[in-house]
């Protein structure tokens, strides 16, 4: 509700996506060191082993990626909380309207939560009218001329929500009349420290995410080597086996290696079975017939 931006959810549900993957890829390298302790059960594995090492290149390749992505869309993600507070803020008052009644509730949790106001700051909620029509007394002067000085017809009023007071200060909540000195006793609004969250919920939420991310990026990161290292090492034992096969004597000494070939011809002899079994699927087109009415010669 405090995000313009749907698109920018791409980046966690990929990590979600890599995640279950990574359980997956670590589950049949289990099994593969488990088999490669007996010769004789290794060499069902050996067409399987080239389709595996592609996902498994894919999907580590692609938790790097989306670590990367997720500290590249910070700007993207401000853009979008700017843009969802916005609205947030403006639809605070439609209570009653479909769609919007549970935004005042979100925006109170909100504030409450990250002890947070507004989108920038607190002085968001004056530019905005986040009173119902419904509770305001048209028979009052005062909201009479208040409506009557704004050139849009809005009730806006120098007060915030009551979920922007902050329950730490000791002073009663000033959130009406908060730029107005004279309204209460012993009180400057330019010089004294407001009893009212002063922070815009924008800053909060995005030094929130970040945090969140500075943690799982540093996780995603150990996930990333312990998964090269798992992929090396299964590669590693593959070629060593493979020197094994057809051998008398099992219990020979091999040397396995990384790459067998270059970077660029190793990389597409596992792409190539990953793509022929993504595609094992596509109907080939049938033979064309002869053509109704045509003979053929003997």
């Amino acid at each position: 509700m405090v995000m313009d931006n749907t698109d920018i959810h791409c980046v966690p549900n990929t990590l979600m996506i890599v995640g279950l993957a990574s359980m997956g890829i670590n589950y049949f390298a289990s099994r593969i060191c488990q088999d490669a302790l007996d010769p004789g059960r290794f060499p069902r594995w050996k067409t399987f082993l080239k389709p595996y090492f592609g996902c498994s290149i894919f999907f580590t390749t692609l938790m790097l990626i989306s670590v990367i992505l997720s500290y590249a869309m910070k700007g993207s993600l401000e853009t979008s909380l700017k843009i969802g507070l916005k609205n947030g803020i403006r639809f605070y008052k439609d209570t009653d309207t479909p769609g919007r009644c549970f935004q005042k509730q979100t925006i109170d949790h909100l504030q409450m939560e990250f002890q947070c106001c507004g989108n920038n700051d607190y002085k968001d909620w004056f530019e905005v009218q986040w009173i119902s029509n419904r509770y305001l007394d048209f028979s009052s002067k005062e909201v009479k001329d208040r409506i009557k000085s704004n050139v849009d017809g809005r009730y806006l009023i120098d007060g915030v929500p009551f979920s922007c007071c902050n329950p730490s200060s000791p002073r009663p909540c000033i959130q009406s009349k908060i730029t107005n000195n004279t309204a209460h006793y012993n009180y400057d609004h330019q010089t004294e420290e407001l009893n009212i969250f002063i922070h815009g919920c924008r800053e909060a939420l995005v030094n929130y995410y970040m945090g969140l991310m500075n943690t799982i990026g540093a996780v995603v990161l150990s996930v990333f080597l312990l998964q090269s290292s798992v992929l090396a090492s299964v590669r590693l034992l593959q070629t060593a086996l493979e020197a094994v096969a057809g051998q008398e004597n099992v219990e020979i000494e091999t040397e396995g290696y990384l790459l067998e070939k270059g970077v660029k011809e190793t990389f597409m002899e596992y792409v190539d079975p990953v793509l022929n079994l993504l595609l094992l699927n596509q109907v080939t087109p049938s033979e064309t017939k002869p053509e109704a009415g045509t003979t053929t010669t003997s």
